[in-house]
């Protein structure tokens, strides 16, 4: 079907370019000098904008979006095509995205949430959950035990030869070591970094540090707020100190309990945007929803709470639910993850297990393995045969619901997380579509032939007729539940871009200009399939990002159907199967015209 507000049209052709490459034209030659004058000039509030050039106009642009101060222009190199915020970025961190930036060679599923027997709510050895992981498909996880006194003090040493052993034993298994942070004044966040001398020494500083728990900074209010916005900035710190080689952070279940508000976000965002890069889209305990007989009986995601004194007033209550099993801060087309989006800055989701005890498992921890042992030995023994089947947990296993799909240019940790860093990423549950290549391709004029793929900024001339490519694999083995998926539909959102819409209110969380423009019946396809839509004329700065489903749920989005006619249904407390409900997200591609 295709929507009547369509702003395009939807084509199927066959399709040469294989699914796992990114497109984009790369020239290897150094930008670094003629940037560092393009970002001199540009940034100088003395130049009249009419004495600029072209290039330089552009450059100005993004730096006006990104909102970069002359403090930070000095560490831009090598950075054509960016994202606006990516600009602020030291080239030595990663390189630049647009005609500058690697295809992505491979796309690598994984996990960036996951818990053991180091966490004091968790149950399983690294090496179980790393087993598991590969087992059901994953390429890359994080192991990220909860902060906290035990941990700060022990746990985070302790952990480390388990993860390093590990990585021996399943040596095409990336596995880096983390913590699940205690985000002072608001939720939890995964923060990670890549393997080397420096990891332990650098997550231990981190957490004892910088955790709210550790800290006694986990009430509401300005100082703690600070604090983690401070956090970030550390870890970016110690990156360009090379302590390590790379470290990044992800909010986790942000709209769960109400207390990220939308200025600590874009705080963390703009703290270091090298760092804090995204949030769960989808969150995990995806299990959690089965309805009571064969599961427990909760909430999906164990997204059933309410406002709380340190909730953000502005939420409503639709907000503390997922929504097709996705967070309301994704899954609201037009909402919080849109208005930031629409700063013309990079903000990624994710999806993941948030794997601690296991549906239908039959292991328990072992007997005396209380909390007591926990605080004085940091972990809690190896989980044993428990002689029956745990259809009261409310986690799977890391792979076999949540997937988190990296481009990457080569199987390795640095790969992983600069992909993760650009925006490479979709997401999806259940195994909904086997793989997808999506490319925005300018069609005519001077930049004919130039493209840009998920995470990309795209600049072309005004007027620049564009259209987007999707080609998608359609799923053809079974899934962990023992069925093939089978995609009903495809739905592309499309929101301008204003740089400035985040300075009138930090707590903004809508995207009044963001909605579904075209919706593309897939049910029955099955191979490799195109759908092209044709964007029409470049007139403003815009993105654009996809959205599919099965069709068994759906219902008009949160802001209501002339901005999404038929997205997610909000969960249903205790009745909430997520094998019924499957659907997959994209990062957006960005278009930036230039005269």
């Amino acid at each position: 079907m295709s929507h009547p507000h369509d702003a395009g049209h939807t084509h199927d052709h066959p399709h040469d370019h294989a699914h796992d490459h990114a497109h984009s034209h790369d020239h290897d030659h150094d930008h670094d000098r003629v940037h560092d004058d393009l970002s001199d000039v540009a940034h100088d509030p003395s130049v009249p904008d009419s004495d600029l050039s072209p290039a330089e106009m552009t450059r100005r642009g993004m730096l006006r979006a990104a909102g970069i101060t002359g403090a930070l222009v000095a560490g831009m190199s090598g950075m054509e095509g960016v994202t606006p915020a990516a600009a602020a970025a030291p080239a030595s961190a990663y390189r630049g995205r647009g005609r500058g930036r690697p295809l992505a060679r491979y796309w690598l599923a994984g996990d960036h949430h996951i818990h053991t027997q180091y966490s004091s709510d968790g149950q399983y050895r690294v090496i179980d959950q790393a087993q598991h992981a590969a087992a059901y498909g994953l390429d890359w996880l994080v192991i990220t035990d909860h902060g906290g006194a035990t941990h700060a003090r022990i746990g985070v040493d302790l952990v480390n030869p388990d993860i390093v052993a590990a990585r021996a034993e399943l040596p095409g298994t990336l596995i880096f070591q983390g913590l699940e942070w205690n985000i002072p004044a608001a939720e939890h966040g995964t923060v990670f970094v890549a393997p080397g001398p420096g990891e332990v020494e650098v997550l231990k500083q981190f957490e004892n540090a910088y955790d709210g728990s550790v800290k006694g900074a986990s009430g509401s209010s300005p100082a703690n707020e600070a604090l983690a916005v401070t956090a970030v900035q550390w870890l970016g710190q110690q990156v360009d100190r090379r302590r390590v080689d790379d470290a990044l952070f992800l909010a986790n279940h942000p709209a769960r309990n109400g207390i990220d508000s939308p200025h600590e976000i874009r705080a963390w965002r703009d703290a270091d945007p090298r760092i804090a890069i995204g949030f769960e889209g989808a969150p995990g305990h995806q299990a959690a929803g089965l309805p009571a007989g064969y599961g427990p009986g909760s909430a999906r995601g164990f997204y059933g709470n309410a406002p709380g004194a340190a909730s953000f007033p502005g939420y409503p209550p639709e907000s503390y639910r997922t929504w097709g099993g996705f967070d309301w801060m994704t899954a609201t087309v037009g909402g919080l993850w849109d208005s930031l989006l629409a700063e013309g800055k990079p903000w990624s989701i994710t999806a993941n297990s948030d794997s601690h005890v296991n549906w239908s498992d039959t292991s328990r921890r072992p007997d005396g393995s209380d909390s007591a042992q926990f605080n004085r030995d940091g972990r809690y023994g190896g989980p044993v045969y428990a002689g029956g089947i745990n259809l009261t947990a409310g986690d799977f296993w890391p792979g076999f619901y949540s997937r988190t799909h990296v481009g990457a240019t080569s199987r390795d940790y640095r790969a992983v997380m600069s992909g993760m860093r650009d925006g490479r990423i979709w997401v999806d549950h259940g195994g909904l579509v086997k793989a997808m290549d999506v490319t925005l391709r300018a069609t005519g004029g001077p930049g004919r032939g130039r493209s840009e793929t998920l995470g990309g900024t795209l600049a072309v001339k005004r007027g620049t007729r564009l259209e987007l490519v999707v080609t998608i694999d359609a799923q053809d083995v079974p899934n962990w539940s023992q069925f093939v998926p089978q995609l009903n539909r495809v739905d592309v959102v499309r929101g301008r871009v204003d740089p400035m819409s985040a300075a009138t209110d930090r707590d903004r969380f809508t995207a009044p200009d963001t909605k579904v423009i075209a919706q593309s019946d897939t049910s029955g396809r099955a191979g490799r399939f195109t759908l092209t839509y044709d964007l029409g004329p470049v007139e403003e700065p815009f993105y654009v990002r996809l959205r599919g489903t099965d069709g068994n749920r759906s219902q008009p989005g949160f802001l209501g159907p002339q901005v999404d006619p038929a997205g997610p249904a909000i969960d249903v407390v205790g009745s909430a199967d997520p094998w019924v409900d499957l659907w997959f997200y994209t990062n957006p591609i960005w278009v930036v015209p230039t005269r």
